[in-house]
């Protein structure tokens, strides 16, 4: 199935679509085609352009209080596939910077990749209890990461939108 890359009116990665739900969207003049496919997308009695990055005519407002859930595959993703302590790409498990049994939090901002010999090593204790450091603080990811990790493959016409906002 050929998807295709929803932008907001501010060029900003949205979401991932079906070929047909985007030519809805540019059908009713809700969204514009910025990038098309060199096939024609055929009806019964016309020819269309093959969406392939459109994007939204009027501003969508997208609440950051809207919390994108945690997953294993997401924050691998968000910390590179490292490890946030010592930057090995091994046996990567989740790790909470505050640990749970201390009253943390399972937030963006408290969880990081960390490798199985690190996770034990901190184990439920804070970093700066076993010298511990973060390579990098932990954040909520952008959301071009989920764009990314939606589709199976990202198609490089749509590199210098997720670029941009990665």
């Amino acid at each position: 199935m050929q998807q295709v890359l929803v932008l907001n009116a501010s060029y900003e990665p949205l979401n991932v679509c079906t070929v047909r739900r985007a030519h809805v969207l540019v059908f009713k003049g809700k969204a514009e085609v910025l990038e098309d496919l060199p096939r024609p997308l055929r009806s019964a009695s016309d020819t269309f352009l093959w969406p392939h990055v459109i994007r939204l005519i009027q501003y969508v407002r997208v609440p950051r209080a809207v919390k994108r859930k945690i997953s294993r595959r997401a924050l691998f993703a968000r910390d590179g596939w490292r490890c946030q302590y010592c930057g090995t790409s091994g046996k990567l498990t989740l790790d909470h910077v505050v640990p749970r049994s201390r009253g943390g939090d399972s937030v963006w901002e408290n969880v990081v990749t960390s490798c199985a010999p690190c996770n034990l090593r901190k184990g439920n204790r804070l970093l700066h209890e076993v010298q511990m450091h973060l390579i990098a603080p932990p954040r909520p990811p952008a959301p071009a990461l989920f764009v990314t990790l939606s589709a199976p493959k990202i198609p490089d016409g749509w590199q210098p939108y997720l670029i941009a906002f990665g």
